[in-house]
C-alpha cells in the first residue's frame, strides 16, 4: 500500500487544536503551581519559565533540522512522546523540583512538535500557504479556548486531574501523529539567492531586523499576562479558574473578532495598524496598575486584544 502524498489538511488542523489544548492547560498553571502551591518565589517561578522558554526554542530549531534532514514522520513521533512522557510524569511526580525538571521536557517537545506542524503544513500543496496558515491560527486560538476553559475548573480538584487530562490530550496527538502523519512529504525547492550586497538585501534586512524589535518588545511585556498577573490575582482573592478563562476570552475574541480587525484594517497603511496596536497594548498595562475587581482585568484583556 503506497504511502499519501501530503498529509490531510483536516489532520493538520486537528492536530493543531489538540496540540495547543494541551499545552494550554501548562503555562497559566505554571507561575501559580509554584507560588501558591509548591510556596516558591516568583523570580523562580520567572526563571523556571525562562528556562522552559528556551528548551522550546531548541525544540522548534531541532524539529525544523530533522525535518528536512532525516525523518519528518520519526521525528514527530518523538517530539510527541517527549512532551507525553513528560506530562505522564508530573502526574506522580509534580513537586519541587521535579515540577521545573519535567516541564523543560515539556518544552522542549512542545517545541519540535510546533515546528514539524507548520512543516507539515506548508508541505501541503492543494491548498495555498495563506488559506493554510489562516485557519492553522483559528485551530491554534480554538485549542487555548478548550485548554484554559478546562484547567480553571480541574485545578480545583487537584493538579493531578490537571496532568492526567492533559496526558491525554497528549495521547490523542501521538495517535494522530502515528495515524495521519507517514506520508511522503514533497519539500518546497529552495528559491534564488539574492545577490550580496544588493540594495534590496540591506532594505530587507533592516525591515526584518526591526520587526524582530517590535516582536521582542511586545512579547517581553506580554509574558507578563503568563507569568505574575495570575499570582497578583490569585492575591487579590479572585479565584483561578476566573484567571483562565481570561485567555478563554482571548482565544474567543480572536477566533470570532480577527476577521472584523483585518477587515478594518484593510483600510490603514501597515506601519498606522503597527503604530496604532503598540500604542493600544501599552496603554491596556496602565489599566493593570488601577485594576483590582476581575471586571476591570476582562476591561484590560479586551483592551489588550483589540491592539492584535
Amino acid at each position: 500500500m503506497s504511502k499519501r502524498n501530503e498529509v490531510r489538511f483536516s489532520s493538520v488542523i486537528l492536530y493543531s487544536l489538540i496540540l495547543n489544548a494541551g499545552a494550554a492547560f501548562m503555562w497559566p498553571l505554571v507561575t501559580v503551581y509554584m507560588h501558591n502551591y509548591l510556596h516558591k518565589s516568583l523570580t523562580l517561578a520567572g526563571m523556571t519559565i525562562l528556562v522552559m522558554s528556551v528548551f522550546m526554542m531548541v525544540g522548534n530549531y531541532l524539529g525544523g533540522y530533522l525535518f528536512d534532514r532525516w525523518s519528518p514522520y520519526k521525528s514527530a513521533i518523538i517530539g510527541v512522546l517527549i512532551s507525553l512522557s513528560a506530562i505522564v510524569g508530573l502526574v506522580f511526580f509534580h513537586g519541587w523540583p521535579m515540577f521545573s525538571i519535567l516541564l523543560l521536557f515539556v518544552g522542549f517537545g512542545d517545541g519540535a512538535c510546533m515546528t514539524l506542524l507548520n512543516s507539515y503544513a506548508a508541505s501541503i500543496k492543494t491548498r495555498s500557504t495563506r488559506a493554510i496558515f489562516n485557519v492553522l491560527y483559528i485551530g491554534q486560538n480554538v485549542g487555548i479556548v478548550i485548554g484554559t476553559l478546562m484547567v480553571g475548573f480541574l485545578l480545583a480538584r487537584g493538579v493531578t486531574t490537571v496532568f492526567i487530562v492533559a496526558a491525554v490530550f497528549y495521547f490523542i496527538l501521538l495517535v494522530i501523529t502515528l495515524v495521519d502523519f507517514n506520508v511522503v512529504v514533497q519539500r518546497r525547492a529552495p528559491g534564488k539567492q539574492i545577490q550580496r550586497g544588493a540594495p534590496r538585501e540591506t532594505n530587507v534586512g533592516s525591515m526584518i531586523l526591526a520587526i524582530c524589535g517590535v516582536v521582542l518588545g511586545v512579547y517581553l511585556s506580554y509574558a507578563l499576562w503568563e507569568s505574575v498577573i495570575s499570582v497578583h490575582m490569585t492575591s487579590l482573592h479572585i479565584p483561578f479558574e476566573n484567571y483562565s478563562l481570561l485567555w478563554t476570552l482571548n482565544g474567543l475574541m480572536i477566533v470570532f473578532g480577527q476577521p472584523f480587525v483585518n477587515r478594518i484594517g484593510g483600510h490603514f497603511k501597515l506601519s498606522t495598524q503597527t503604530y496604532v496596536g503598540v500604542f493600544i497594548f501599552a496603554l491596556s498595562f496602565i489599566g493593570l496598575i488601577f485594576a483590582k475587581q476581575y471586571y476591570a482585568f476582562v476591561i484590560v484583556m479586551i483592551v489588550r486584544l483589540s491592539a492584535k
